[in-house]
């Protein structure tokens, strides 16, 4: 079984009426825009995260990184 939470949103009457009319579930339309903004905002963040390790990185010459990549597996 699923927990779940009651939010309230206020929206158009207009737009409302007009779901209603088309038989919109709202719990599934919610439900689907929150799981959307999530996994578009969980994206935003790796690729600033990305972008701060390359910015870190970029004096770093790919032959001491690969060099400290094999000493680091050479240790364990």
């Amino acid at each position: 079984m699923t927990i779940s939470d009651v939010i309230s949103v206020r929206v158009r009457r207009e737009l409302k009426k007009k779901a209603e009319e088309l038989g919109i579930n709202f719990r599934e339309v919610v439900e689907k825009a929150l799981e959307n903004a999530i996994n578009e905002k969980k994206g935003d963040e790796l690729r600033d995260t990305a972008t701060k390790i390359k910015d870190l990185m970029k004096d770093v010459r790919e032959e001491d990184w690969v060099k400290a990549v094999r000493e680091d597996r050479n240790e364990r």
